[in-house]
Formats: structure tokens, sequence, C-alpha cells
């Protein structure tokens, strides 16, 4: 999974980067900072993959990872080439969804390059510029649509009617993702690999008293909120600088810092949660002495397709999959004692993975 971290100069983007990935990218408060994206890959915490290490002492413990590029700050005619332009909407074009960071508080020691804090604007003007890129792409999808219908192919010409209504949709400065369609052409659409189609997560980053006081206290935070719903997104509360300070320490003083501030999990933690859900992602598990590992796929997952993930001669050769639900084999304390309480089950073809199956698959090719 890749995600972009994107939104307007200054708003702690980088900050943010720096913290979730320990990558170390520049941060500074002027604009453009970032000029070639910064990637970071971290490991997903998984306290479920941590059990069965200490249950088998593995040889080998590979984690679910993530992605992350910190895009550089787009600005008012981005799709133009303004600031840093069509370089960085191509960045963003290769991420399965966006994090848009938006800064929710006011502080005139902070540059702000539209003059001062107001999140709607700030999300305005990025929704935009991914539109009217999007735009320039529809049109010549119409384009090419309509020259291939000329002899009367009407599976084309039903695509350049479909696109002529989405780009009327674009133009009227909405978003690919709110547009209404059927599910077969929204499969046209997808084909495209739109901007504005990709799904969306709003980082709302805030100062630390107004994040300590708590988000729903921040009436930034609550328009965010109100304007997320209505598109079908996420918003996710953080602080940028507190979670740049927790990155900084070890394990024992992390959990110390978090316990004062009233933190139950880091914002990486939470911020994947949101991915995994935004995205419709869940996690299987393999264990054994020579490798614990947590694989992602997407949810409705048949057994022979999560299979295929660990290699296509599984999926090819499935036979049956033996699986086990981890807090099963957590209460028993092993695979032995859940095999004897018959936890342990047998399932075929039509099994639909769950989060948190511990999986062992048997195929023959």
């Amino acid at each position: 999974m890749k995600l972009g971290i994107v939104g307007l100069p200054n708003v702690g983007k980088s900050t943010l980067f720096n913290a979730i990935t320990n990558a170390g990218a520049e941060s500074a408060n002027y604009p453009f900072c970032t000029i070639d994206p910064n990637v970071g890959t971290v490991a997903v915490p998984d306290e479920r993959l941590d059990y069965l290490a200490q249950l088998y002492n593995p040889k080998k413990y590979t984690p679910a990872v993530i992605e992350f590029v910190d895009i550089a700050g787009l600005v008012k005619g981005a799709s133009k080439g303004e600031g840093l332009g069509n370089k960085f909407l191509s960045n963003i074009r290769m991420t399965d969804a966006i994090v848009h960071v938006v800064r929710c508080f006011d502080d005139d020691n902070i540059i702000h390059v539209e003059g001062g804090c107001d999140p709607l604007r700030d999300i305005d003007i990025i929704n935009l510029e991914l539109v009217m890129a999007d735009m320039e792409m529809v049109e010549r999808r119409i384009e090419k649509a309509k020259k291939n219908a000329k002899g009367g192919d009407k599976k084309f010409l039903h695509e350049a009617e479909v696109m002529e209504k989405l780009l009327a949709h674009l133009d009227s400065g909405k978003s690919a993702r709110s547009f209404e369609c059927s599910e077969e052409e929204m499969e046209l659409v997808r084909e495209s690999e739109l901007l504005s189609l990709k799904p969306v997560i709003y980082a709302a980053n805030m100062d630390e008293a107004g994040f300590a006081a708590g988000a729903e206290n921040c009436e930034y935070y609550r328009q965010l909120v109100k304007f997320a719903e209505g598109e079908g997104s996420q918003v996710l509360p953080i602080c940028a600088k507190v979670e740049q300070e927790i990155g900084e320490l070890d394990e024992e003083d992390k959990a110390l810092f978090m316990e004062e501030l009233g933190m139950t999990e880091s914002g990486l933690a939470r911020l994947i949660k949101c991915s995994y859900s935004l995205l419709g992602l869940i996690s299987f598990l393999t264990c054994g002495p020579d490798e614990v590992r947590a694989w992602t796929i997407k949810k409705g997952f048949k057994a022979p397709q999560a299979a295929g993930k660990i290699h296509t001669d599984f999926e090819r050769g499935f036979i049956r999959a033996e699986i086990v639900a981890f807090d099963d084999l957590k209460n028993c304390g092993s695979m032995a004692a859940a095999k004897e309480k018959g936890l342990v089950r047998s399932e075929g073809k039509e099994y639909v993975m769950h989060d948190g199956d511990v999986t062992l698959f048997r195929f023959n090719v």
C-alpha cells in the first residue's frame, strides 16, 4: 500500500512524514522545502504478529508494510505548472490513497501561503488542482473514444458519453469521488486513474494545545469533519509536532509520554487503521519456526486469492486452507491445543477470509 501525503506548503506535511517514518525528510518554515518526493516504508504495528513471534521464536519476522510518499506542497495553478507543478501531480497518481494534511491552528510565526488558516479554503485549492488535472486527462480520453467510434462502435460511443458526463461533473468543481453513476460506468472511470477519484484521509494537523484540549473542541476540526462527511472521506485529528516528539523517544519513554498526553495509540497506528478501513483491507497471518508474517488483502478475498498473495502456485494448486481465528489460538496457547478443541477449521475454495485468520494453505501443483 502506498499513501501520498499532500497539502499546501507549510501545513505540516514533512513534519508528519518525519514523525511516522523517521526517514529524516527535511522540514523547514518556507515553501517548496520538499522538492523530490521523500519516500519512507514503515512496518504496520500488529500485536497479533508480536504474539506469534513469541510463540514460535521464528528465524524471520515479516510485518505488513506501508509506503509513504511526502509530495511537495501544491499551490494554486499546480495543474498548469505553477509552483513545482505537474511533476508532483504525477507522484500522486502512483499512490493508492491520499493523506491530505490540513492545518487546523492559528500561528503568526508559521508562514501560510494563503495568508492565514482556513481549512476548507485550503482543501478547495488542492482539490481544484487535482480536478483540473483530471479534466485534461478526461478530455483526451473523450477525443480518443470519439476517434475510435467513427465506425459506429457502440462500446466507444458509450465510453465517450460516460466521459462527457464526468467532464461536466469535474467542470463544476466537483471531484471524481462524488460522481454518481452505475458500477459498469465506474469501471470505465477507474481506468483513467484520476487523481480526484483516489480515496482521501484528511489529517487535521492541530497544535499541541488544541490537540490536548480535544479535537471536538476545535472549530476548524468540526468544519473539516462536516466537509468530509459530505464526500465520504475520513478525518484523522493529529498533532504532527507531538508525533515527531514521540518518534524521537525510545519505547519506554514513548509509553510514558503518550500516557501523560492521554494517548492510547500513536498517530501512525491510527493512520494505518484509517488507511486499512478506507481501502477495505484486512490482514491474515502465517506462522511457523521459519517465519511469522502478515499479509494484506482486500476484504472479501476468498481463500485461493489469499493463497495467491503468497505465491501464484498456491492459488493455482489450492486444495484447502487450515484456519484458526487469532483470538482462539491465543486463548488456547498453542496450535496443538487449538486443534484438540476443534478450533482449527478446514476451509475450501469458497471460504471468505477474515481479519486475523491464522492460516496454513495446502496445495498441489
